[in-house]
């Protein structure tokens, strides 16, 4: 099954009615209606604009700035804040640093000039092994962009890095989530719901429940649905958990596949006709 992409620039790209050309040179994030902030290495004035791919048959996000479609994940949140009264106001806030690094959002409950409330809102997309590139220059050919030649003659592909991604967002996690529980404020991880099913198959999810306030760690998963001819966000679930939780989390559901003897086999194995380094 070919992995191509899904979106670009927010474009759908099975709809063949979108006008890609000019996406392509504007560059334009239609999620922020700035430029796109995901740039190629070797020339940083090319933004990728690859939201979403198709990867075995399914939709699979890679820019975490999709997310921030309607504000949906924003709003999904508020009711996690004290019960606001009519004259509050909600802030959004980007980028907040504390111990353990630093969080996507706040949104802050405000009365006049005091701050009432507020919770922390961490965002997680999928990151890949390879290079999407060539992919997302076959789909620009195909819409009559002038690509070279031996971009269209690669054969390096792409495939999602689940392992590492599953990895890096529990351990975050675990390190912020002790701080909001300690100062009994809400944290907020925003996922797709198939990296949710990847993490239930190789780590330990008993500690998540459904959405219970009394808990301060939570998570909620999102997917997109096709809607006259473009994607559509959708919330798919809401759980929620403790500190313990997350490191409870953080155990792996299969035990390590592996004996002494099959150990020193595989080493034996390694070492047949291999010359060795002396240590002295």
């Amino acid at each position: 099954m070919q992995n191509e992409i899904s979106e670009f620039f927010g474009l759908y790209c099975r709809n063949t009615d979108n006008n890609f050309k000019s996406a392509f040179f504007s560059q334009i994030c239609p999620y922020t209606n700035r430029p796109c902030t995901k740039m190629r290495k070797s020339n940083p004035q090319t933004k990728i604009g690859t939201c979403t791919v198709r990867f075995q048959g399914q939709e699979v996000i890679l820019c975490p700035t999709r997310l921030l479609e309607d504000k949906l994940i924003f709003q999904d949140c508020v009711s996690l804040l004290k019960k606001p009264e009519p004259d509050d106001q909600v802030f959004l806030v980007p980028e907040v640093k504390i111990p353990g690094g630093h969080v996507d959002y706040f949104l802050v409950s405000v009365k006049g000039e005091e701050i009432k409330d507020f919770l922390g809102i961490e965002l997680q997309t999928m990151d890949t092994i390879g290079t999407v590139w060539p992919a997302r220059q076959m789909f620009l050919s195909k819409q009559g962009i002038s690509i070279k030649e031996e971009e269209l003659q690669s054969k390096k592909t792409f495939a999602i890095n689940w392992k590492m991604t599953m990895k890096t967002i529990l351990l975050q996690m675990h390190h912020k989530s002790g701080t909001f529980e300690s100062l009994g404020k809400h944290y907020v991880l925003v996922l797709q719901q198939t990296l949710i099913d990847h993490i239930k198959k190789e780590f330990n999810y008993d500690g998540l429940k459904q959405s219970d306030s009394q808990n301060y760690i939570h998570i909620h998963s999102y997917d997109l649905s096709e809607k006259e001819n473009h994607f559509k966000l959708f919330l798919r679930s809401k759980e929620s958990t403790n500190s313990a939780g997350i490191a409870k989390c953080l155990d792996m559901n299969k035990m390590p596949d592996v004996t002494l003897p099959s150990m020193v086999s595989r080493l034996c194995q390694k070492m047949k006709g291999k010359t060795q380094l002396p240590l002295f």
